[in-house]
Formats: C-alpha cells, structure tokens, sequence
C-alpha cells in the first residue's frame, strides 16, 4: 500500500522554508523525513511537514537546517593584528607580550574596523549569536570594549552579540585593571571573565571574579588551566566557588588544555566534578594546538581538551574560535563548522553519534553555554535558521559543509551558492 500523503496546513506566514531536515537534539538521533518551516514577524509560526501559505518561499531540498551557530568564546577586538605584532622568536609564541605591544596603539576606531570584519566573516558562515571576551586593563583602557560595544546595535540584523570584559594581563598584580573592569560592568558588560595564568595570585583573581559576578549578577566566564603540565590546576577552586556563590549553569571556563594531559581515570573523575557543579567548558582547537607543546621540538603534545569525552561524562561544552589572525592564532576563517572538524581530527572523534555531537556543540549545547532561552527550531523562537549543504550534523562536519542560506529573524542576511561543476 502506498504510503497516504500529508494534507497541506494552510497559514499566514511571511515565509515558509520548505524541505527542511532537522538537525535534532543532543543525545538523540535527527528526526526522520523533512518538514516545513513557517516565519512570522521573524518568529517561527508553524511546523509541519507541509505548510501552504503566500509568503516568500525557499526550497531547503531535504538540506540539514539548524538554529544560526552559536560561538561561545572569540576575541574582536585583537583579531586581524598579525600583521603588525612582532614575529616569533624561536620556538616561543609569546603572545600576549606581542599583543600587549601594540595595544596603545589601538583606537577605538581601529578596534570597530577590525572587530567589524571578523564579525561580519563569523555571519557569513552562519553565526548568529556570539560571546566575544574583551581584554580590559591599563593599556587599553576601555578602547576596546568601546570599539566592539558599538557593533552590537550595528550588526543587530545579523547577529546578537554579548560581551565579556576580562584582565587578560593580569588583575591582583596590575593596578588599575580592577577598576577598569568596574566601569566596564556598569556600562552594560553582562559577563566578566579572568585569566589567572598570567596573573601571580591565581586564586586572588578567580575569587574576586566571583566577588564582581555576584556584585552585578553577571556570568562568568574565564580562561582557565592553560599548560603544558597538568600540575596547579585552578579548576577546583572554580567549582567549588561556582557551588559557593550558587552560580551552577552560569559558569564558563576555556581551554582547559591540561585536560588533555592526565590520564582517563582522572579526566572522569574531574568531568564529574565540573558536571556537579554546573560548570561549563568551551575547547578552543585552533589556538590550543598552536601554542601548546612549545618547549618540544618533536613529537609535540597536541593539548586540546576532549570535548566529546567531557560531555559523555556529564559536562555541557561547546567548541569555538577563540582568536583570527593575531599571535595566538594567525589563522582562520570564523567557520565554526571547520572548528568542529578539527576537533573530531585531533581527537580522533568518529562514528555517527560521536560527530553529531561535534554539531551540537555548534548549536544547541553553545546555547546552553550562554542560557539562549528562545534558541532553537521550535514554535515561537526566532527564526534564526542555516541551511546547510548537507543532509545529517554528522556529514556537515565530517565534509565541513558549508551554509549557503542564513535568516536573522526571519530575514535572509547571507547567501552563499552552491559550488557549480561546469563539465566540457
């Protein structure tokens, strides 16, 4: 018998997105067959799995479709230096002396103008909301987050972007910094981050994070235990302070790249840890693998956290960016979609299920990362949607697929066409 067909659900929508498979939740399988994606007053309407309505139209012709990309954890406002910090010396990145080194030489204007770039390349590859971190001390003064701060009513259209104001010089041990990041908070900052490995009293600092956290109801979100050893890691004081403070599922942490070197029985009994306490972990692949291992000059370690490892033992993670065309990375392109590839390459990730979650890491556990509590294809949501060239999460990135249509909204704010064999 053949199989009965669907009836067409008629509604008043602006557009419907036809042919649409689902990208699905973690944890599960994507949902069978396509549907049809109707868009009002930029919200998601209806969802069936044929919709008849007047609106504009577009054909995903059985297309993966996702919530826009979420990217957790990038720096605007030192992206696109490269070309002007100091070269590498040796074996040794230095990266924060060099960027420190160019840092009053920064204006305002020059942070809009490149921030403003990088952005609008994480939009072309399908991002449509964003943490970025803005470093915040003396040197700078608050030029940077002035620069970036003004493209969030910019580049609304686009994308929702959030700032996190962070002292990634240093804060017990530079004077000046801590008030720094107190203007910053009142002029609008939802989140503040640390960096305690450069600081002399890591937990000085992670404590009075917590202190201006709770002072401002602000989330946090911090670079933490990057290293070549897995000795003095700051992550215990993290969690316990996160159950101190009652701050469960409002805290971040980044790179965590001494995950990496302890063996599995340790790393489960950590991820447990982090997953009791609520808190998070962003794994930064590109930055990681470049500035890990420099004291070796063969056979050197490739330090990047086990993502898929952390969330199978409990713990929401997300994988992003982290820095563009700057010391600590001069590379990229603001495609999330290669970061999730290059995290399952280097962790040697395979197998349908354990690839699917590199996709959610993209998407719906970013999202859980920064609490998007309207995220996601469900009625009534923004219609922030990507469709991409693949059928499945888990051939988008094992192909590194790319985006070739993107809403904000619900109004098309990137096309990108398919790629076009022309054969003799």
């Amino acid at each position: 018998m053949l199989p009965r067909p669907q009836p067409e659900i008629r509604c008043a929508v602006e557009l419907i997105l036809r042919n649409a498979r689902l990208a699905g939740s973690p944890g599960a399988a994507p949902p069978p067959g396509t549907v049809d994606i109707g868009v009002e007053n930029g919200r998601i309407a209806a969802l069936a799995p044929h919709l008849d309505g007047d609106g504009e139209t577009y054909d995903a012709g059985g297309r993966l479709v996702c919530a826009g990309f979420v990217e957790t954890h990038i720096h605007l406002d030192k992206s696109r230096i490269i070309g002007r910090c100091a070269p590498e010396s040796g074996r040794q990145a230095r990266a924060v002396a060099r960027v420190a080194a160019v840092k009053p030489q920064m204006s305002v204007e020059d942070v809009h103008a490149r921030a403003a770039q990088t952005l609008e390349a994480a939009i072309g590859h399908g991002t449509t909301r964003m943490r970025t971190h803005v470093e915040i001390d003396p040197g700078i003064g608050l030029r940077g987050f002035d620069g970036v701060a003004a493209l969030v009513e910019e580049y609304r259209w686009a994308i929702d972007l959030e700032l996190c104001v962070f002292p990634q010089e240093g804060l017990t041990n530079n004077p000046g910094t801590d008030e720094l990041l107190v203007a910053a908070l009142k002029r609008g900052a939802r989140v503040i981050g640390a960096a305690p490995g450069y600081d002399t009293d890591h937990a000085g600092q992670i404590r009075r994070i917590f202190e201006l956290a709770r002072e401002f109801d602000a989330e946090i979100d911090m670079h933490l235990d990057f290293g070549d050893t897995p000795e003095a890691m700051d992550i215990g004081l993290v969690c316990d302070l996160t159950e101190q403070y009652r701050r469960g599922g409002r805290v971040a942490v980044g790179h965590m790249t001494k995950l990496s070197l302890v063996p599995p029985a340790e790393l489960a009994r950590i991820a447990r840890r982090l997953a009791d306490a609520g808190v998070a972990v962003t794994v930064l692949p590109a930055t990681d693998l470049f500035l890990m291992g420099r004291d070796q000059d063969h056979a050197v370690r490739r330090g990047v956290a086990d993502a898929n490892f952390l969330v199978e033992h409990g713990v929401n993670c997300s994988i992003s960016s982290n820095n563009i065309l700057n010391p600590f990375t001069p590379l990229g392109d603001c495609s999330l979609i290669r970061m999730a590839n290059l995290h399952a390459n280097v962790l040697q990730v395979s197998g349908a299920g354990r690839l699917r979650e590199c996709f959610h890491m993209l998407t719906a556990r970013s999202a859980r990362l920064l609490n998007l509590a309207d995220y996601g294809i469900a009625i009534g949501n923004p219609a922030d949607l990507v469709v991409i060239d693949a059928e499945t999460p888990e051939q988008a990135v094992a192909e590194i697929r790319h985006p070739l249509a993107v809403w904000k909204r619900g109004r098309r704010t990137v096309t990108r066409p398919a790629a076009e064999l022309h054969r003799p």
